[in-house]
């Protein structure tokens, strides 16, 4: 019986992680989360609650624990330097480091495929910090220590997902570029024509558990983790257009332009009573990545299952429900 603990339990990642390792046999689920009233009614494991920020309990979480499935993140798509390190990377370098000395044989940790878009199809690729996205840098510094820290005693899994999408959705690229596009002001960035990898929270679950149980692996491993086919961003905002009347932009611009025009709305955001329109980390994510499953495939046993039309229209009805006002671009902080 191997006993995975998985942090983050009742956020978007964690939530399809426990759901696809309840179907595993000769495995033991523990969800380590602050709300055991927001598991899934599905979840038949032990809960343990608290909060990760919390030294003494970090120091008894892991006990009898084989693999931790690290969901848990605290995330932002604009400023925040300070946010991202105290609420998500330091607590995440305490639980890795509390991994070690307790003996965890392996830890699968989520990252993004826009690590490192000139070389993103090269998941053991180091990620490429930017500036003018400290969260992002957040992820990369994680990813960092554990590539310098991976040894035979805990082997590391660290998978680059793709744009999310789907049900229980949080933070995204779709809560957030939806709206914005009903201003009418929001151009195609380079035509279009770059990828949008996006994949459905059930795919994610699905490599999660994979990277979880998966044999055969070792020191540091990184993978790709996509949907079965990956869209332009074109083609996702004209299916959104076609089925959901959302907008399509009037007009294209490069991307120079693009990340010098959302550089301008950065500087005019403490100007304004809003958020900006679009920013820098935004574009960020319209870069190409051209990622694809292979290695996935190939190591993991992996096999996207969910259609990016079937993930967005999953997410865009809870969207039409749960999203009465625009989202921030950070998660509430508690």
């Amino acid at each position: 019986m191997t006993r995975i603990l998985v942090t983050g339990a009742t956020g978007f990642v964690g939530t399809h992680t426990l759901k696809a390792l309840g179907a595993w046999h000769n495995v033991e689920l523990i969800a380590a989360c602050r709300d055991p009233g927001r598991l899934p009614p599905t979840f038949h494991g032990k809960a343990r609650v608290g909060d990760l920020r919390d030294t003494g309990y970090v120091e008894t979480l892991l006990d009898g624990v084989d693999v931790i499935c690290h969901c848990m993140a605290w995330t932002s798509l604009w400023g925040q330097r300070d946010n991202s390190r105290r609420l998500y990377y330091e607590p995440t370098i305490a639980l890795i480091e509390q991994a070690r000395a307790r003996g965890v044989r392996r830890f699968v940790n989520v990252s993004t495929t826009s690590a490192a878009p000139s070389q993103a199809a090269d998941a053991l690729a180091p990620g490429i910090p930017r500036s003018f996205w400290p969260h992002l840098n957040t992820v990369i510094a994680i990813e960092d220590h554990l590539r310098d820290h991976a040894a035979a005693a805990m082997t590391v899994v660290n998978l680059r997902l793709g744009i999310f999408a789907g049900e229980h959705y949080g933070l995204g690229v779709l809560p957030i570029l939806l709206p914005r596009l009903t201003t009418h002001l929001v151009p195609w960035v380079a035509r279009g024509s770059t990828a949008l990898p996006i994949i459905d929270g059930r795919d994610i679950g699905r490599a999660m558990a994979l990277a979880a149980t998966a044999e055969a692996l070792g020191g540091y491993e990184s993978f790709n983790i996509v949907g079965p086919e990956v869209p332009t961003t074109r083609e996702v905002i004209e299916f959104i257009h076609e089925r959901y009347g959302y907008p399509k932009p009037h007009f294209s611009v490069p991307f120079p332009i693009a990340y010098a025009f959302a550089w301008l709305m950065e500087k005019l955001d403490p100007l304004v009573p809003w958020e900006p329109l679009v920013t820098r980390s935004i574009v960020h994510l319209l870069e190409d990545v051209q990622v694809s499953n292979a290695a996935a495939r190939q190591r993991l046993g992996y096999s996207p299952r969910v259609n990016w039309r079937s993930a967005i229209s999953a997410q865009l009805g809870e969207m039409h429900t749960r999203q009465r006002t625009s989202m921030k671009m950070y998660r509430p902080i508690t």
